[in-house]
This record gives structure tokens, sequence and C-alpha cells, in this order.
């Protein structure tokens, strides 16, 4: 079973990478609990935004994420919990060849799935880690470390336990904050590619 086509790597590389980033912590599964299901995956990505932080500046962006990703069941018969670890390499390019580079270190897991009844969960995730960005020097002119926990809408399919089937259904909100320092990023990298 490859689930990682399944919507919660979009969750993993839309959402939670938009909403926050922080420091590592340790999963708590249970030591008898093992991977329904594990894998890895290597998106890349590359676009022009012609109208980059609403400046009118046009800027080449070229990503590439890796995920490592694993479910794993508390209990026979109910949803598995996800567990992902991401890398991402962005790189902005602007006309004149001026680059800005960002790095991201990010861990995205549930902490606690409720069955709504109705066929869908709502599960609540922490998403943690450290986006860093660089000018073209290697020097470090932004920084975003800390964590944040979000809520999403999950329709199961009638099978809770098998997420190869699951769907996306809604973003519900953020729950907690960011936690740490949350540079601007245009503030930060317009200087450079504006």
């Amino acid at each position: 079973m490859n689930t990682m086509s399944r919507s919660r790597v979009g969750r993993v590389l839309g959402t939670g990478l938009a909403i926050g980033f922080a420091a590592s912590v340790v999963m708590s599964v249970p030591a008898t609990a093992k991977p329904i299901d594990r894998g890895s995956d290597v998106v890349e990505t590359t676009f022009t935004d012609t109208n980059f932080c609403d400046a009118g500046v046009t800027v080449e962006v070229n990503g590439v994420e890796e995920v490592e990703y694993r479910f794993n069941a508390r209990k026979p018969g109910t949803a598995p919990y996800w567990h992902a670890n991401v890398w991402a390499h962005w790189t902005y390019e602007n006309l004149d060849g001026d680059v800005v580079r960002e790095t991201t270190r990010l861990v995205d897991k549930d902490l606690a799935i409720t069955d709504n009844g109705d066929g869908t969960l709502t599960i609540l995730v922490l998403a943690t880690g450290n986006t860093t960005i660089f000018d073209e020097s290697g020097t470090a002119i932004a920084r975003n470390p800390g964590q944040v926990r979000y809520e999403v809408l999950i329709d199961h399919n009638g099978t809770p336990e098998d997420p190869s089937d699951d769907e996306f259904l809604e973003f519900l909100g953020l729950v907690k904050e960011s936690t740490g320092r949350t540079d601007d990023f245009c503030a930060a990298v317009l200087p450079v590619l504006g």
C-alpha cells in the first residue's frame, strides 16, 4: 500500500509548511506499535511568480521537498497516526540573477484523532521545525523556528483504519499560534530580490 499519494502528504507539503515550523520533538508511539505503512518521496516544484510578495517583482521559484513518513496503528481497527519528517530547499531568483535560498526542517505529526461518527476524522496536528532564509553570501537574513498546532477534517471513506482512501476535506484552523520567532519573509527577501 502506498499512502504517500494520499491527501495527508498535501497537508505536509502545503498547509503544514505554510503555517509554521519549530524545534524537533520525539514521537510518543507505544513501543508495540508497528508501522502499517512507511516510505519516502521527493517533490520538485518550479514556477514563475510575476508578482512576488505583491511587489510586482518577477521571480523564478524552484523547490525540492523530501518527505519520510509512516503511519502507526495504536489500536486495531482505529485510524493510524501520521508522522513525517520533511526537508525543503527553495531558491528564489529574480531577472537580474539575484538569489535567495530557503531551507526548512519540519516534523509534522498527528497528536490526536477524533472519529466524528459521520465518516470523518478531526485530526489535531503538530508542525514543528525551523526555516532559515539566506542571501547570496550565505548569511541568514530571516528565521522561523517554532511550532504550531492545527486541525484538519478528513473523510475516511468508511475505513478509518486504512489511510489509503482518505480524502482531505478542510483545514479547520490553528489551535495554537506559532511559538517561535516569525520573521517576515517578504520584508527579508525583497531588499535582495526587489
